[in-house]
């Protein structure tokens, strides 16, 4: 296994993860990398206290493919405290390029999503069109402002880091509705360590949890599941639209105004209403090289697997 590519495959999860409705699960399935690493995190229970104990912490730590979950979770934090930063940036000063990227890309995702269904039926036909509609309540949906102490920290975690393993659905923009998006980024800029530890175990919780369902799901209704998840992608893109219009403020934990709620408009609307460029060629070609990528990362498995066979 290329380590270091899997470390790359984290960093452009962790990437994915800080921008609201971009999903770093969407990432790793596209990179081939959520199997694994769904499996990794599902050996992590009480059974391998046995392994431990039987056959020593080195075969434990095989035993949950280790150096594969150290690889994905290194690359996470490099870009959470590295390339986020640079993401951030650009969504503030540029953000019709990178926005029509994303969505170039998810758009891509959600065509290679639909390749890896076996056969479509009328049941898996409502799924996908339940995913669509269920993403997008969520994506209009308004914050609600809950009260930020130990307890929503710890629930917020659990529910928010479903969206690294979940792809369609963006941790960061989970807890933008639930109005903890500013008290965590706080917390973290002041190091609460009581509040990030709780946070963390919030995490972790719903982390172990839920890869078992979602492992479950896909290894018992594959076609089913990948449907509901299409639809999911496809239902965000409203999100990732590039031109909007900002209805509603709110104060970020830096004390500035930061768009709240949007409506999205048309690129001719948008000059009209902003009095600004739409840059319509500029988000065409950095849609395509969004496309692009997921295309050529479609292409690269495909080779690898007719070379390992």
């Amino acid at each position: 296994m290329n380590y270091f590519l899997t470390y790359l495959k984290g960093m452009a999860m962790g990437a994915c993860d800080v921008v609201p409705g971009v999903s770093g699960g969407t990432i790793a399935f596209i990179t081939g990398i959520l199997d694994p690493l769904l499996e990794g995190i599902r050996k992590i229970n009480l059974s391998l206290l046995k392994i431990i104990k039987q056959q020593g912490i080195k075969a434990a730590f095989m035993h949950i493919n280790g150096p594969f979950l150290v690889c994905v979770f290194a690359g996470i934090l490099t870009s959470i405290f590295s390339l986020a930063k640079l993401i951030s940036w650009l969504l503030d000063t540029h953000p019709i390029p990178i926005w029509s990227f994303f969505f170039g890309l998810i758009l891509y995702s959600v065509v290679h999503m639909l390749k890896q269904v076996k056969g479509f039926s009328l049941p898996r036909i409502g799924l996908f069109v339940a995913g669509v509609a269920f993403a997008w309540v969520i994506t209009v949906l308004h914050p609600i402002e809950l009260e930020a102490n130990y307890f929503t920290f710890f629930i917020g975690g659990a529910i928010a880091i479903c969206a690294m393993i979940l792809p369609g659905i963006s941790g960061s923009f989970i807890l933008l509705l639930l109005g903890l998006y500013p008290a965590v980024l706080a917390a973290a800029k002041g190091f609460d360590v009581i509040s990030l530890t709780i946070f963390a175990c919030g995490c972790g919780v719903g982390l172990l949890s839920f890869s078992h369902v979602l492992s479950a799901m896909l290894r018992r209704f594959h076609d089913a599941t990948l449907m509901f998840l299409t639809g999911l992608m496809l239902g965000t893109l409203g999100k990732i639209w590039p031109w909007k219009e900002v209805l509603t403020w709110r104060e970020n934990s830096k004390g500035l105004q930061v768009p709240l709620t949007e409506m999205n408009l048309s690129p001719m609307q948008f000059e009209t209403t902003t009095s600004e460029p739409s840059q319509v060629t500029v988000a065409i070609i950095c849609c395509l090289l969004g496309i692009g990528i997921v295309w050529g990362l479609e292409r690269f498995s495909q080779y690898s697997n007719a070379d390992e066979k």
